[in-house]
Parts: structure tokens; sequence; C-alpha cells
């Protein structure tokens, strides 16, 4: 069968990476038409207003916690997470209220931003936990490449979305859609099959996990592997806010227009996910195999020491468009699913607090890094070619990083959890 040659899926796999595969286009989608409206946000609002913008989104991201994990604590995963994205559907409607009915406001639009920072992380950390908890690390290996397809498709198809229908239908009608492909998601998780024939399943609890609400804090504190992931995170997201602001700012004086600036990072957003596809279908699952979780994890740093490099050299749109769309897909098609294969050989617990509270507080906090250490290079005078060129130590120490946390999975994967 051309599905098997494409993919390594065996008996009993199939029906739960089909839903997976599902559960995450729908995630995707959503998100994906979201983006690129919060992105104009950004490139309008001036890269000077962005490090203020980052820091409520880590102060929304550090009361969300909590309430989450009270959540994972008192629930069954598939409530917990069914709860989680109907608040967030609830979420957007209001949005679109306010935006269809109230006279336009910039502070609307910042908290929008906001709201989509926090939203987006905590979606998908739940995806991720989900299938964590759901596949070992051997099936993971080979099977989470496949399951990254179904939320690039999904990425796909909300940036097509966004292109083709925001002069079409405006901008704030687009979150009903939005709302619809998240609640399509949700009953996904709710229909995900129960074991049966060794076949990967989602179990069947009448409780929660138990627990503090803070334990994703506390059990981190504790753990170097965990520690280990927090900082692989934030060396990533400090390149990340970097080159995300240098986007803003070469974007905000090179398009003038709010669609014009819309319709070019939704572009770019379309030639990621192409990239990112093509790249899952063939390549993610036999690279991660073949080469080992290590090098899977350091190919990202060293691409970014090339990249940030070449735009120090070259600092113009189509150097930062190139660079974002490889880093990008590198990102979605090898480093995240490499990332997401760490957390399987973690306590249960840990899957669903602890990486929660890394994937959305210490990502937040790393963009804090890289926010306000951006303002500070430049206010001292450091242009786009001297800020690029400030990330490219960041990235060797990123690579050393990512060696150690392979080395430290392998180890793991022999023996039981703690």
């Amino acid at each position: 069968m051309v599905f098997k040659r494409l993919v390594d899926v065996r008996d009993g796999e199939q029906r739960a990476v089909a839903m997976s595969f599902l559960y995450f286009f729908f995630v995707l989608a959503g998100y994906f038409i979201l983006r690129p409206i919060r992105d104009e946000v950004a490139a309008a609002s001036g890269v000077q207003k962005l490090p203020w913008l980052f820091s409520a989104t880590l102060a929304v991201t550090l009361i969300f916690n909590p309430l989450f994990s009270s959540l994972v604590s008192r629930f069954p995963p598939r409530r917990f997470i069914a709860v989680t994205y109907h608040f967030f559907v609830a979420n957007l409607l209001v949005f679109y209220f306010v935006m269809t009915f109230a006279a336009p406001s910039v502070w609307i639009g910042r908290a929008f931003f906001v709201w989509t920072s926090v939203f987006n992380l905590f979606v998908v950390s739940i995806f991720w936990a989900f299938m964590a908890d759901v596949f070992r690390s051997d099936q993971a290996k080979r099977l989470f490449g496949f399951i990254g397809v179904g939320g690039t498709l999904g990425s796909i198809t909300g940036s097509l979305l966004t292109a083709g229908l925001a002069s079409r239908i405006g901008t704030v009608n687009l979150l009903l859609i939005s709302a619809v492909l998240l609640e399509i998601a949700v009953a996904f998780v709710v229909a995900f099959p129960a074991a049966s024939s060794g076949e990967p399943a989602a179990p069947r609890e009448t409780t929660g996990l138990g627990g503090s609400a803070f334990a994703g804090i506390t059990r981190l504190l504790k753990s170097p592997y965990l520690l280990a992931i927090c900082l692989f995170l934030v060396f990533y997201t400090v390149g990340s806010t970097f080159l995300y602001f240098q986007q803003a700012d070469i974007v905000g004086r090179e398009f003038v227009t709010r669609e014009a600036r819309t319709a070019v990072l939704a572009r770019i957003e379309l030639a990621v996910q192409i990239l990112t596809v093509v790249t899952q279908v063939f390549l993610t699952g036999r690279l991660i195999r073949w080469i080992g979780l290590g090098l899977a994890l350091a190919l990202l740093p060293a691409l970014s020491i090339v990249g940030f490099a070449g735009l120090g050299l070259v600092p113009t749109f189509a150097t930062l468009a190139v660079f974002t769309v490889l880093r990008r897909g590198a990102n979605f098609a090898l480093t995240n699913p490499a990332m997401e294969v760490l957390f399987t050989v973690v306590p249960r617990e840990d899957k669903y607090k602890a990486k929660s509270f890394i994937e959305t507080f210490v990502y937040r906090g790393g963009d804090q890094i890289g926010a306000w250490t951006y303002a500070g290079l430049a206010a001292i005078g450091l242009g786009t070619a001297g800020l690029a060129f400030a990330a490219v130590p960041l990235a060797l120490c990123w690579l050393f990083n990512g060696l150690w946390l392979g080395r430290q999975h392998a180890i793991r994967a022999t023996a039981p959890p703690a």
C-alpha cells in the first residue's frame, strides 16, 4: 500500500493515527485563520510596542496555567480538553461581537493579539500532551511526523482561507469560521478510540489525574531533564522573537496598507506550510530514526546560525522571507515532532501539567527575554544587521543543548518513567 510505504503505520495503529491527524488538522486550521490577523496588529502597532504586548501575554499565561492544571486534576483528559476548547471558542465569539458592534479601537486589536498568543500555545500544547499520553516513545518517532502533516494541511487551509476571504467577507467574519473548526476538533477528541487490539487509545477514566494545581511548576523544578527542555524552548523562542520583530519592522516599512500586510504575511505562512508538509510526508519520521533524536534537535539551531548570519549580511525583505520560511518549516516538520517525542518518557502528570507550563509560560517567558533584549540592543544603536548577528551565539548554545537532550531521552526510553 502506498500509505504504508510513506508512513510506518503498523497493524492496530491506523484508526488512532487517522483520528489524531484530523484532530490536529482542525486545530491548526482554526488557528491559522487567526494568525495573519494577529500579525497584522503587530505590524500596525510598530515594533516599539511589541515588548509590552509580549509582557501582557506572559501575565495572562501565568494566570491561566493554574486554572488549566486544576481542570487536569479534577477531570479526565477528554473532558478537560473539551472544556478548554469550548472556553476558547466562547472567547472568539465575544471578540466577534465586540469587533462587529464596538467602535474601532487600537486596544481591541491589542487585546486580540494577547488572547491569540495565549490561545495558540494552549490548544497546540494540549494536542501534543494528548498524543504523548496515547503513543509510546517508539511509536512517536515513527508517527508524530505524519500526524504533524494533519496540522500542516490545516495550517495551509487556514492561511488560504484568510488570504482568499479577508478582503471579501472582512477579517472579523473569519473569527466565526475559526470557531466552527475548533468545535469540530473537539468532536475528534470525544470520539478518539478506546483501547482495543493493542491500538493506541485515549484512556477512559472517570476522574482527573489528581495532584496540585501548581504541580506543573514544582515537578519541573525537580527535574533536570524538564529544565533542559525549558532551556531548549527558551533558546528557540528568543531566536524566534528576534526574527518576528525584524519581520514586523521590515514588513511594516515596506507594505503600507493593512490589506497588503495581511496578504504578504499569509503568503509567507502558505510557503512555510507547503515546505513543511512535503518534509513531513517524505522525511520527518525517517530522519528522526536515521540520525537520532539529538541530531534531529540540533538541525534547527544549525540552520538558525546560518540564517541569522545571512540576515546580518543582507538585511532585506527577500532574505527575511527565505530565512523565515526555512526556519519555520524546519521547526514544524522536524524540531516540533522531535520535541514532542521528549515528553513520551516522562510521568503522565508531567505530560499535561509540566508540559503545559513549559509550552505556555516558559515559552512566553522566552518571548519576554527576546523582546526586551531586542529592545535593549536596539536602544543602544544596533540595527537590523547587528541584531541578527547577536542571535548567532545563542543558536550555537541551543545546538549543544539539543544534543544533550537527545542523549538523555535515549537513556530514559530504556526504563519506565520516574
